[in-house]
């Protein structure tokens, strides 16, 4: 007897422990998709979503606590589900964002790198102004600091005898031949009006013999040493 109780003592246990409320399988899962999703953002980023996967969540805990683990697992899973959403949601959001930071960054590098192109643009045009400036002064200092140009003497094709004139003085003027020794030119050009070279007068108009040779220049200057006028 006391053998046949025992038999049934154990299968009344076996039973009521098959019978017994199993714990939900998914909270532990759906617990840690609310911390991943917070970790990552989601909260920040989709707080109204975010509140309705806590909500699922907090149901699923509520059904636990009434010992009803199939609905409990149920909303677990409902957790899981709008979890994952939104996660895909929060990592396409962060890709976005990712994305606009990086073109903000290579806007401003760019914006940057321009305004160190302009600004080495006008210090190069600053120092090309510099450089013109310095110039045209130091042409300007060194053209008034020059000599005014020696003007070429006008070449007379007559000449006016003036007192006290000769003709070795006559040819020594700039405006006639600038040598005293080419004399014999004017006078051979003029002696229907001079019959002797040591002898002219004031007011007489000697002509001026133009183009000339180098042999002609040369013979005058040989005849006036041969031949020099005291």
């Amino acid at each position: 007897m006391r053998l046949l109780a025992r038999l049934i003592t154990l299968l009344l246990l076996i039973s009521a422990a098959a019978c017994a409320t199993q714990p939900p399988r998914f909270r532990e899962e759906a617990a840690a998709k609310l911390d991943q999703l917070k970790f990552e953002g989601g909260e920040r980023l989709y707080p109204a979503e975010y509140a309705s996967v806590l909500q699922a969540f907090l149901k699923g805990d509520a059904y636990m606590m009434e010992n009803e683990s199939k609905e409990a697992d149920r909303y677990f899973q409902l957790t899981l589900l709008k979890g994952d959403l939104l996660a895909r949601e929060v990592a396409v959001e962060k890709a976005r964002l990712l994305a606009e930071e990086k073109a903000r960054l290579a806007e401003e590098q760019r914006q940057a790198e321009l305004e160190r192109l302009a600004k080495m643009e006008e210090e190069r045009l600053a120092k090309a102004r510099a450089l013109e400036k310095a110039q045209k002064e130091a042409a300007e200092a060194e053209r008034k600091k020059a000599k005014p140009p020696v003007k070429e003497p006008v070449l007379v094709p007559s000449w006016s005898v003036r007192r006290g004139e000769s003709l070795p003085l006559i040819a020594s003027r700039s405006e006639v031949y600038g040598d005293r020794n080419l004399w014999p030119l004017i006078y051979r050009a003029n002696r229907d009006q001079i019959r002797d070279p040591r002898h002219i007068w004031p007011g007489q108009i000697l002509r001026v013999p133009r183009n000339l040779g180098r042999d002609d220049y040369a013979e005058a200057r040989h005849y006036a040493q041969e031949h020099p006028l005291h």
